[in-house]
């Protein structure tokens, strides 16, 4: 049976609905609508509203193209426009008080992507105590232009400002503002581990998880290509005044034509977060490694097969030539040794999926190893890693990047989750990571070792997950002696 509910903001007052003991109240501005004199601006405090404002219906969605077909098959989203998308949704217990938070940033190569996804329901986790909240931000152009006249890394400032929205405002619907989580996958962990690196993390969040997508940004001139290229697309200069007088709908479509084909595997231009303003003041892995964000305790993983996500529907697994297989090794600099390696622990791979493996490795493991091995040399808050290894029967997509999202919020029967899963993905490993999740959320502890010199990693699979020391380590170490090459 549905009833009303309602909170109290300093902006007004909300009304949501209750359903089996869970109060969900959607579309929740956490800032005012970034358009007109805003666009291109720093995100400005929510206006106050008179009366009762309707929250039990999804608010719209941050301007955007389309996933490719390839991608669309498997991947999920929601477009809906409208003006007021720097929103957030809150799922909470009944009649909650001081629970435990976490907060959600979706991902989708800080292009795609919304709060607004079936499969991102969290009422798993108010079931379970927790206050879950989901975040929208800026995205593409919007959200990550180089633009003259115009802030840095609007996207990123969007999620600092929902987050610091939580701090203000999530005791009105139950949660503890002092036991805040933000989790996020992809570009939503490549925010939070950059926001993790930023001088004010711990004004954030208290703990952090960090699900395939490590900590980055470039320099201003790279990470501007993209937008420089979009402008000469569209016969304006790059600057805040002449994209502020472009109409969404135009930049949308000089994105898709100059976007095509990217992905975060196989390159192109595409956009990230930019070095050099208050919120990104260096690199962020180098930031990180030199102690940034030591007090904050994390979790970080990936998936077993993250390429695949865009080798396998693309064909391009199947049809990886020793030319491109060449440009790549130039790229990553794969050196002899390291590619000795690899052929030796994947006797059996094409060249293809050999690239998948070195290019989760570059992009995750690697990466990642070197946080929790510098975080671990300075006795920092732990740190726990972790692989999920669970493999789909779809597609041959096996433990592809996104598979383990639905295992996260208990959801494996949302179409959004079985578009890649299939109907019969493992309750019992749901049931196993989502518990981990809340437990962390809670506790600030997974369930599992934390990392130390002997590198163990909760391997998360059907039919029992483990804890392995160093899997795959004659990989990794391959590129710790490539000096040698």
């Amino acid at each position: 049976m549905t009833s009303s509910t309602t909170a109290r903001t300093s902006s007004g007052l909300l009304r949501g609905t209750r359903e089996d003991g869970v109060d969900r109240y959607l579309g929740v501005p956490y800032a005012a609508a970034p358009v007109g004199e805003l666009r291109f601006a720093e995100p400005a405090p929510a206006p106050a509203w008179d009366g009762v404002r309707d929250a039990t219906a999804m608010g719209p969605t941050a301007p955007q193209t389309p996933y490719g077909p390839a991608t669309a098959k498997f991947v999920a989203n929601v477009i809906d426009p409208g003006d007021d998308y720097l929103n957030v949704n809150v799922w909470t217990p009944a009649d909650a008080r001081d629970r435990p938070v976490l907060v959600w940033v979706h991902g989708g190569s800080f292009a795609h992507g919304s709060n607004a996804l079936d499969g991102y329901d969290g009422t798993a986790f108010a079931r379970d105590g927790v206050v879950f909240v989901s975040v929208n931000y800026r995205l593409a152009s919007e959200g990550f232009s180089v633009l003259d006249g115009a802030p840095l890394n609007l996207g990123l400032r969007d999620v600092a400002a929902a987050l610091r929205w939580v701090r203000a405002e999530i005791a009105a619907f139950g949660g503890d503002p002092r036991t805040v989580t933000a989790f996020g996958e992809s570009a939503g962990a490549g925010a939070l581990g950059t926001l993790l690196a930023s001088p004010g993390a711990a004004e954030l969040f208290d703990r952090v998880i960090l699900q395939s997508g490590a900590p980055g940004a470039t320099e201003p001139k790279t990470a501007g290509r993209v937008t420089r290229k979009i402008a000469r697309t569209l016969g304006i200069p790059a600057t805040r005044a002449a994209f502020v007088g472009t109409e969404p709908v135009r930049l949308l479509e000089a994105e898709a034509a100059v976007t095509a084909g990217t992905t975060p595997i196989t390159g192109g231009l595409g956009f990230g977060p930019a070095i050099g303003d208050d919120v990104v003041p260096a690199a962020p892995l180098e930031a990180i490694l030199a102690g940034a964000g030591d007090t904050i305790p994390v979790v970080l993983g990936w998936n077993a097969d993250e390429a695949r996500l865009w080798l396998v529907p693309s064909g391009l697994v199947d049809r990886f030539s020793r030319v491109l297989f060449a440009a790549v090794r130039l790229r990553f600099r794969v050196g002899r040794r390291v590619l000795r390696a690899y052929r030796a622990a994947h006797p059996q791979a094409g060249r293809g999926e050999l690239f998948g493996h070195l290019a989760t490795d570059i992009v995750l493991r690697l990466p990642f190893h070197r946080v929790a091995d510098a975080r671990l040399e300075r006795r920092a808050a732990p740190t726990y890693v972790y692989e999920f290894a669970w493999q789909s029967p779809v597609a041959d997509l096996r433990a592809a990047h996104v598979m383990e999202i639905g295992f996260v919020f208990d959801r494996l029967r949302s179409p959004d989750w079985t578009a890649l899963t299939g109907p019969d993905a493992p309750q019992r490993l749901a049931d196993e990571v989502h518990a981990a999740w809340v437990r962390f959320a809670s506790t600030g502890d997974p369930g599992w070792t934390a990392w130390s010199r002997e590198r163990p990693v909760n391997v998360f699979d059907e039919p029992v997950s483990a804890v392995v020391d160093a899997p795959r380590d004659t990989e990794l170490a391959s590129w710790r002696k490539r000096s040698h090459d």
